[in-house]
């Protein structure tokens, strides 16, 4: 039979009665219809590296659609900076480049689909990391993207108010003086005590959020609250693993930073396909997963 398209009126009542489908799915997807109990693992230090290993190993498989995908993000980091730069807001560098971390879980959505699909066996591209936006998953991930976000933007806040009460509120003439004065007077040392302790606050609180919630949504439909719960519960029973992913995440993105941010198009997708594993060391399948 041959498909028209047939009138305008009918086509777009057509259309719009679909867009309504797909945003009731969704806007379900929210609170999740997936009763069945998330049973957490005992992790281990060795589930780091072994996470690690298989988010290399998914990497080299699928190196040419990943790059492809994770170009964009030192062209971001570059065009912050010298936004950074331009705009006389040298006291918001740092913070601005570190906070990068704080997205980096959402950052690397479609590198756990792309996972997630090569552990079904399934053929895998660079168009399947885009798959999660035409997905029910993407209304939860994407409201969980925006706790992010907040965070965020509520640490780059927090961040000028602690310079406007140490160093500021003028901005500094140069970034020499900038630098001298952090490491050279008693205000500077209190702005980077002080700002480096809250921050790793924010950063503790966004990765308890965020260590499997992300990769829980893709895989199941929990919803969003016993996603983020069931993270929490993880890193509350797993604190020395945890911290030592926060610090490998952490060390990590620091070197791809130094690279002016080049190491990036390594390091995002190395970690976000490691994250997934992590995930699945971490959670009992709810399903048999197929052989590899």
């Amino acid at each position: 039979m041959v498909a028209t398209i047939g009138n305008p009126l009918s086509w777009a009542a057509a259309s719009l009665g679909r867009s309504r489908h797909r945003i009731s799915d969704g806007t379900g997807e929210i609170i999740g219809d997936d009763a069945a109990p998330v049973t957490l693992n005992k992790l281990e230090l060795a589930d780091i590296s072994v996470a690690l290993r298989k988010g290399l190993d998914d990497f080299m498989a699928l190196r040419t659609d990943v790059m492809f995908i994770v170009l964009v993000y030192p062209v971001i980091g570059l065009l912050l900076v010298r936004l950074a730069l331009d705009r006389d807001m040298l006291p918001l560098l740092f913070p601005l480049v570190s906070g990068f971390a704080l997205l980096g879980p959402l950052a690397a959505i479609g590198l756990y689909e792309m996972s997630r699909r090569r552990e079904q066996g399934v053929e895998t591209g660079w168009g399947d990391a885009f798959a999660i936006l035409t997905s029910p998953s993407f209304f939860p991930i994407l409201l969980l993207g925006g706790y992010l976000l907040a965070a965020f933007a509520v640490w780059m806040v927090t961040a000028y108010f602690i310079f406007a009460m140490t160093m500021g509120p003028e901005s500094p003439a140069s970034a020499s003086a900038f630098l001298r004065d952090i490491f050279t007077t008693g205000a500077g040392w209190a702005m980077l005590i002080i700002g480096m302790a809250t921050g790793f606050v924010f950063a503790a609180c966004v990765l308890a959020a965020t260590l499997i919630s992300f990769p829980l949504l893709i895989d199941r439909h929990v919803g969003v609250g016993r996603a983020v719960v069931a993270s929490l519960t993880l890193a509350r029973q797993n604190p020395v693993v945890t911290a030592a992913w926060g610090a490998t995440v952490a060390v990590l993105l620091g070197l791809g930073v130094m690279t002016f941010f080049i190491g990036l198009i390594l390091v995002l997708p190395v970690l976000g396909h490691a994250t997934w594993h992590l995930y699945r060391r971490a959670v009992v399948p709810a399903e048999p997963l197929p052989r590899r």
